[in-house]
């Protein structure tokens, strides 16, 4: 895409196309529009408007700045390389290469940015885990998947906040929900929606044998105020009851608890992580919004690969990604067949391989 040489001095501005691929003339176009909005006296007389209005100035300034950030390099970079060529200081022609190097990774940035174009790509998201069968194992890989996660959403910068969250037996967690606060959140963690299969020799085996565990893996989009899901009151059932495991003496003594099941779908939701029943009951609602959503969507358009068409048995065969301990090191995903050896690195949180090559496969 670029191109250099200390013989013959050249850039390749032909890339430079790519502000007109990501639409920067019509960001910014709108971002002047959304500013003289800001600037009317009766702009903060509706607070929910100003908020989403300034939401998406900001939106859109993370691609403007970028771009800006880019051209600036690139102006820098002419200026070394013409320095280099008179001097034919390789020193200099490296510290450019090094320099085009950076900055091309900041337009493949952008090129990755650009596939989150789907309707909810932009929208928060919830994502929730569910072990498979088997007890303390799968429990516990549960809550393995669980800190993955928060660290992934730690290295994006995104906000989580835990919405229920159910110990298990022993150890591990028998399911937790986990709101996602962030630019295109769910349009990054909508790759990890499947089933996420562990080998490894189990700590809870006192013979140290290699077991085999699963736990499912599920994210919505979060809905905002611009999408009203009708939810009929009647046809909820909403029970209350003890919140089971940490949470303190006032959770567990009184029914903080909330379960909501949507008589015509099916769908069952739970929260206990909030002290306050009245909170507990927001959140489960929210989750059901979340998930009407998604199933309406699947019903409007049966050919677009749909969250909960990926629900198969939590078992052999269902499996998005391998993640294997023993008897060697490796993760796999089976639908991209990017792998690496790096295990701690992964649960560390360091998934943006895995999401990108997805996103580049299955993004329309």
């Amino acid at each position: 895409m670029t191109n250099y040489s200390m013989g013959s001095t050249h850039i390749n501005h032909g890339w430079m196309i790519y502000g007109g691929i990501f639409d920067i003339d019509d960001k910014q176009e709108k971002i002047d529009q959304l500013e003289k909005i800001t600037q009317e006296p009766d702009f903060w007389n509706d607070n929910e408007k100003a908020q989403s209005v300034l939401k998406e100035i900001t939106k859109l300034k993370s691609w403007t700045e970028t771009w800006i950030n880019v051209q600036g390099k690139l102006e820098d970079i002419t200026v070394f390389l013409e320095l280099a060529k008179e001097e034919n200081d390789k020193k200099t022609f490296d510290e450019v290469a090094e320099s085009l190097d950076r900055m091309e990774k900041d337009i493949a940035n952008l090129e990755f940015r650009r596939m989150l174009g789907g309707d909810d790509d932009t929208r928060n998201a919830i994502l929730t885990i569910h072990p498979g069968a088997g007890g303390t194992e799968s429990q516990d890989w549960a809550e393995m998947l669980f800190r993955m996660y928060l660290r992934y959403c730690q290295r994006r910068g995104f906000e989580t906040h835990v919405m229920d969250h159910q110990d298990g037996d022993e150890a591990g967690i028998k399911s937790v929900s986990l709101e996602v606060v962030g630019d295109s959140a769910y349009g990054y963690l909508k790759a990890e929606a499947g089933v996420h299969r562990l080998v490894r020799i189990s700590p809870f085996d006192s013979n140290k044998r290699r077991h085999t565990s699963f736990a499912s893996v599920f994210v919505y989009p979060e809905l905002d105020e611009d999408i009203d899901i009708e939810i009929n009151p009647s046809d909820l059932r909403i029970d209350t009851y003890r919140a089971s495991g940490a949470g303190g003496q006032h959770v567990n003594k009184t029914s903080s608890a909330v379960r909501i099941t949507h008589i015509p779908t099916g769908i069952v939701v739970q929260c206990q992580n909030e002290r306050s029943q009245h909170q507990n009951k927001a959140n489960a609602m929210k989750i059901l919004a979340a998930r009407l959503y998604q199933k309406e969507k699947e019903e409007e358009n049966k050919k677009k690969e749909a969250i909960e068409s990926q629900k198969k048995d939590i078992a052999w065969g269902s499996q998005i990604r391998s993640y294997v301990f023993h008897p060697y090191n490796m993760v796999k995903d089976h639908r991209t067949n990017i792998e690496t050896s790096n295990i701690q690195q992964v649960m560390d949180g360091d998934l943006d391989t895995f999401i990108r090559e997805y996103l580049l496969k299955f993004s329309e």
